[in-house]
């Protein structure tokens, strides 16, 4: 399969992407991450974002955060702790999320502030894949 790259995204509870693509992106804790085939193995922790692929046929993007990414010259193997594709998104449920985490911040203490961050960056993460499914 040295032509294509394998992905696998899988979840505690699920098995969600099985797919030969020619191109990956993830979202790695240090950044973005882009991944063709021949990419140098690596192992690396997932932050919150984006995660999408394509090539041969399909393409595809969700919402992942937490988890690691193996990745091999001829494969990704994303184990995820939260996973959500476009159509599981309630975009209401989102931008109220969002809107209560930003109201937190501004009377949190500073132990508080990561988490709150993090559901600020999941929601954000989740209304823009949602609203892309849309257009």
């Amino acid at each position: 399969m040295a032509d294509g790259l394998r992905l696998q995204v899988v979840t505690p509870q699920r098995r969600l992407v099985d797919v030969v693509v020619e191109e990956v992106q993830l979202p790695g804790a240090l950044g973005e991450l882009g991944v063709l085939p021949g990419h140098t193995p690596l192992l690396t922790v997932l932050g919150i974002g984006e995660l999408s692929y394509r090539g041969r046929g399909v393409e595809g993007t969700m919402v992942v955060a937490g988890g690691f990414a193996e990745v091999l010259a001829d494969q990704v193997t994303v184990l995820a702790d939260l996973v959500e594709q476009p159509e599981e998104i309630d975009l209401a449920a989102a931008g109220a999320q969002r809107a209560a985490a930003e109201t937190a911040m501004k009377t949190a203490r500073a132990e508080e502030l990561d988490d709150l961050s993090a559901e600020v960056q999941l929601a954000q993460t989740r209304i823009a894949v949602a609203e892309r499914r849309q257009t």
